[in-house]
């Protein structure tokens, strides 16, 4: 590629983009959400799912969007327009790029809103407002947070401002210098709260119920369950990896980088589980709450241990911190854009991104008191912008990456930017052409509701399919392996 779009300042090394990337991936569905459902649908059965996911699913696309990064040295928008010159195609598939970097946006929208929870119960848990005998009692403390449109919204807006602080500040001096003590700090309370849940006395049932191998409680809504966790965790498809890559050194490699943020993402959500779920046995508690589980139910069952205090505020202390490393990443491909494009300083673009990000999540914030009865179609402000980026945008911009690098752009491309052996090489591209689209559009239609039987039924067709489409590609298109078959 041209010097012209070489980036001014790169990561220090491969494990600055590690943990930042890893920092994207693990929020606050990581926290909860991955641990309850490894539980519900087969413990160790279905961790394996999981990671047959995200090596058929997560990684391939993951590659994918960094090697577009690195390559094109920009912003989702740019970086895409300079490697799809590069092969000679239109420039329309820029459109790509920019669906990418809005879809990050828009999450960040309501996301500030969400991690606002996360600090704000940091906060009433160092003064002592938690205070409550019963989850009801905690539901009505939740529900009062949020009634109040000054309390919620100051809230979110101190994490917008603790983002576009760190952001101004630049990759290195700013992202890169953060994530390297936020991310060791989250591991380290992790590994703290796991100690205390080895003597809280629960931890064996947790244990048994995260790694307990029952291969026949993983049903079809479980592999799905899996694939789709396995998509989203990864923070792809919203610009904030592809973004991220496009910092990375040229030295560095994309497949043991990959592999090694999908690595981390997944031991921190185990670690999660084994850190809240001893709690939440040792006193008698469903797990399967939900976001309940962390804003009423654990609360309560702190308040009920020995030092309970201390070691809440180490959970929601790192909680904030998940909430923070992702809000951060979301919001660098937009101000990337405007330093590239617009001739804006880094403070300048990142400050008049959180003006925008501030009036748009305020209406994201409303949606729980003065804004609740906004509705179009039965959903307010907070709930479409949910709905259009998790159902939509994100399945659309993950497959159009994928067709993209696997059918359109010119195999040479990513074989010499990924830099892998002959047989990595032909597996990876097999993934993004067949494998990883299948995957993205099987979670695209069940996110739509749109099958007509149970998903049971689509599993031995899907796999027909695929092979369908894998030798229809070899049939029509002779150059398919073409690089491989010379090597």
């Amino acid at each position: 590629m041209a010097s012209s779009g070489q980036p001014r300042i790169q990561w220090l090394g491969r494990w600055g983009f590690v943990l930042a990337a890893t920092g994207s991936a693990v929020g606050l569905g990581n926290i909860w959400k991955f641990p309850y459902i490894t539980g519900e649908y087969g413990g160790g059965a279905f961790v394996l799912v999981y990671l047959a996911c995200i090596f058929a699913v997560g990684v391939p696309v993951m590659m994918t969007e960094i090697a577009f990064g690195r390559r094109g040295r920009g912003s989702p928008i740019d970086a895409i327009r300079r490697v799809v010159n590069e092969s000679g195609r239109s420039s329309a598939w820029s459109l790509i790029g920019w669906l990418a970097m809005l879809c990050g946006f828009m999450i960040l929208s309501f996301y500030v809103v969400v991690a606002g929870w996360s600090f704000s119960y940091l906060w009433k848990m160092l003064t002592g407002g938690l205070a409550g005998t019963s989850v009801d009692d905690m539901a009505v403390v939740f529900a009062a947070n949020n009634a109040n449109p000054f309390t919620l919204g100051g809230w979110s807006t101190l994490v917008t401002l603790l983002t576009m602080v760190i952001v101004g500040k630049g990759v290195q001096e700013g992202i890169e210098k953060n994530v390297s003590w936020m991310m060791p700090g989250l591991v380290l309370m992790l590994v703290l709260l796991i100690i205390f849940g080895v003597f809280s006395g629960g931890f064996g049932e947790a244990v048994s119920f995260l790694f307990s191998f029952n291969a026949l409680s993983l049903s079809s809504e479980g592999m799905l369950a899996a694939l789709g966790h396995a998509f989203f965790t990864l923070s792809l498809a919203s610009g904030a990896i592809l973004t991220y890559g496009s910092y990375l050194p040229t030295g560095a490699s994309i497949g043991r980088t990959t592999v090694s943020v999908a690595v981390a993402d997944t031991v921190v959500a185990l670690m999660a589980g084994l850190a809240i779920f001893p709690v939440i046995f040792a006193n008698g508690m469903d797990p399967g709450e939900g976001p309940g589980l962390i804003f009423m139910s654990l609360p309560l069952a702190f308040q009920a241990m020995p030092m309970g205090t201390l070691f809440g505020i180490l959970f929601f202390l790192m909680l904030s911190m998940a909430a923070l490393t992702s809000s951060i990443s979301m919001v660098e491909a937009t101000v990337s854009w405007l330093c590239d494009n617009k001739g804006m300083t880094r403070k300048s673009a990142s400050w008049a991104t959180g003006i925008v990000l501030w009036l748009i999540s305020t209406l994201a914030m409303l949606s729980f008191n003065l804004g609740a009865d906004w509705t179009l179609a039965g959903k307010n402000f907070f709930d479409w912008l949910d709905y259009l980026t998790s159902r939509w945008m994100m399945p659309l911009g993950g497959l159009g990456m994928v067709l993209l690098a696997g059918f359109v752009l010119k195999s040479e491309t990513f074989r010499d930017e990924l830099g892998l052996a002959p047989l990595p090489y032909a597996l990876w591209l097999t993934m993004v052409r067949y494998v990883s689209p299948l995957g993205i559009l099987v979670i695209f239609v069940d996110a739509l509701g749109l099958y007509p039987v149970s998903f049971a039924v689509h599993w031995p067709i899907l796999l027909a399919v695929l092979v369908f489409f894998a030798l229809v590609g070899e049939a029509l298109n002779p150059r398919l392996y073409p690089v491989l078959r010379s090597r």
